[in-house]
């Protein structure tokens, strides 16, 4: 039988190698259920719920989106949505704008972290980090040359979000002025997605709850 000090070990390596799965899997499994009942046009729930549990799927899912593991949805269309579905007024759409860029912060941060105590190895090795070690290369390079300037402007471009977390990470950048800069570029991106969806609003189906 394995002594307490092994299995907290293997506990925790699973957690290590497996727990961005199981938070995939809740994020997932919440949005599951929105989706459904907007599909079977069961208005009343699906405020119900989203009243309820709105937020809270969103600042997982960009918790994921932040951290490089949102590999099974366009996360350009996250803010988007939630405007449509979460918000009706001004105060609405900034909360919206701040849980989106206060979960991709969270994630980025804890890819940093990694990336800065665990190493390159580290993350190549785990079966959550899709990211190949040529393109790892190549971010290394974008950050090699544009410095930390490029953590903000990368987060604030389509396609390039998160890009270069991993290499400030082992720049070994501080952590504070990773999670300021990696918050403004998140600021901005989310921002002008937010203004792209108040700007479509006018074309949506009546049976949309907004």
């Amino acid at each position: 039988m394995a002594s307490e000090p092994t299995r907290g070990r293997l506990g925790r390596a699973f957690l290590a190698d497996y727990g961005p799965f199981l938070l995939a899997g809740l994020a997932l499994s919440l949005a599951a259920v929105g989706i459904t009942l907007a599909v079977v046009g069961d208005p009343e729930r699906l405020r119900a719920w989203l009243d309820t549990y709105g937020f809270l799927a969103l600042f997982l899912v960009l918790i994921l989106e932040g951290a490089m593991l949102l590999y099974f949805a366009p996360s350009e269309s996250l803010v988007p949505v939630a405007v449509t579905l979460l918000a009706d007024s001004t105060f609405g759409y900034a909360v919206v704008i701040l849980t989106a860029v206060a979960g991709a912060t969270v994630g980025q941060y804890a890819l940093f972290l990694l990336a800065k105590r665990g190493g390159r190895e580290y993350l190549l090795q785990k079966p959550w980090f899709r990211v190949s070690e040529s393109a790892l290369d190549r971010f290394d390079s974008w950050f090699d040359r544009w410095g930390r300037a490029v953590v903000p402007a990368s987060n604030a471009l389509l396609f390039t979000r998160g890009m270069v977390t991993v290499p400030a990470g082992l720049a070994e950048m501080r952590d504070a002025e990773f999670v300021a800069l990696s918050a403004l570029g998140s600021l901005i991106f989310q921002t002008w997605l937010a203004l792209v969806a108040l700007y479509g609003l006018q074309y949506l189906p009546d049976w949309v709850p907004v």
